[in-house]
Formats: C-alpha cells, sequence, structure tokens
C-alpha cells in the first residue's frame, strides 16, 4: 500500500536512524563521506533537502560547528528530531516539498541531499536542480548521495511500478508516495549537466550508492 512521502518517513521515526545507518551498505562510511565534501569555511551556509534527522549534519558539524543549514523535507516528525538532535546549531528548517518551497539567489556555499532525491524522474529533477544551481553562490556547489538503478530496465520497471499502484490504489497524482524509483547514474548525470552544472563528476562507489558533485 502506497503512503503519503511524509508520513511515511514520520510513521517510522523511531527506528529511521538506525536503518538507515545498518540497512545501507557502507552507511556510516557513505555519510562520513558526503560530511567531508561541504564547505569547511565558518559560517558556511549549506541547502539541505530532503534533511530527514540530518544524518550528514552530524559529521559536518564535527568539522564545521558555525555552518549555517537551511534543511528542507516534507516530514515534520523528522524535522522536529533534527531540531533536537542539534540544539545548539544554526538551523533554519522548513517543512514543505523542496520542488515547491523558493530558494534565496546566489545564496549558499554548496547544497547537499542524501538518500532522498531517488523517488522522482529526470523531468522533474532537471528544474529542481536548475533552480539549486542559481541558489549557489559563484564557485559553489551541489553534493548529491543517493542510490541509483542499475540498469535503464530496472529504472524503467521500477516508474511503471509506481504508475501501476497510484492507478489501481486511486493516489492522486499531484501527491508523493514513497516509492523507490531511482535513475541510473548515467541519467542522474544527465539531469545535473541538463540543468546546467558545468563540472559534474563521481567521487565515490557504495555498492549501488554513489556520491555525486555538480559545481556551478
Amino acid at each position: 500500500m502506497l503512503e503519503k512521502m511524509g508520513e511515511f518517513f514520520d510513521s517510522r521515526l523511531a527506528m529511521y536512524d538506525e536503518h538507515q545507518l545498518t540497512a545501507i551498505e557502507s552507511a556510516r562510511e557513505m555519510y562520513r563521506f558526503t560530511a567531508e565534501r561541504l564547505p569547511g569555511r565558518p559560517g558556511a551556509r549549506l541547502l539541505d533537502l530532503g534533511c530527514g534527522t540530518g544524518l550528514e549534519l552530524a559529521p559536518y558539524f564535527e568539522s564545521n560547528p558555525t555552518a549555517r543549514i537551511v534543511g528542507i523535507d516534507l516530514a515534520p516528525g523528522m524535522l522536529a528530531e533534527l531540531k533536537r538532535k542539534f540544539p545548539n546549531r544554526a538551523l533554519t528548517l522548513i517543512q514543505g516539498s523542496y520542488f515547491e518551497v523558493p530558494f534565496e539567489r546566489e545564496a549558499f556555499d554548496a547544497a547537499v541531499s542524501v538518500e532522498s532525491l531517488h523517488h522522482f524522474t529526470k523531468a522533474e529533477k532537471v528544474p529542481l536542480y536548475a533552480r539549486v544551481r542559481g541558489a549557489l553562490k559563484p564557485g559553489g556547489y551541489f553534493i548529491l548521495t543517493d542510490y541509483f538503478s542499475e540498469t535503464d530496465e530496472e529504472e524503467a520497471f521500477r516508474r511503471s511500478e509506481l504508475v501501476r499502484l497510484k492507478r489501481e490504489q486511486g493516489a492522486a497524482d499531484d501527491e508523493f508516495y514513497h516509492y523507490d524509483t531511482p535513475l541510473t547514474l548515467a541519467h542522474e548525470l544527465e539531469a545535473l549537466r541538463e540543468a546546467g552544472f558545468a563540472d559534474v563528476q563521481v567521487l565515490n562507489r557504495w555498492a549501488a550508492t554513489g556520491c555525486i558533485r555538480a559545481a556551478k
């Protein structure tokens, strides 16, 4: 049964961190590696898309405790937990969809998204990534850590299954439902380049998960 995105994550809040850190291969290494790619300048501004409970922010604050974070997430419980975990950090938390929340122009040193964007199509991502690029300062960059389909066939099958389930359950087209539909790595790179990022590089891989750096 499909569940609305925010409700899905809030209903699993008590086990979320443990699940993420144990069910994803090399998760602890992946979160730390991602954090180490983020700006080290004191007071750096970071836009976090789908911030959840801030698993990538924990190691980031170890090295940059004065970083200023704008975090966006659909799940209010996740945002409350993030605020509870980091009460003395500079957090601006916004409940909503990063497809709809406006971004400040040229305001951020970097943007990051970890294990969030694998629910959306390339057509949905390209305009979002263009907006992310516009929110970055000159010289800024986007770190995307997520998991990817291994083949075009897997990508197409997952998308068709979501369409089928939504049709069978009468799910609304204008709602986000939790069902993984990751792009292939090649299609993800294409989306970032089509959005205008000048330098797109794969920094690391852990099984199906990868970390990408896209520079403005």
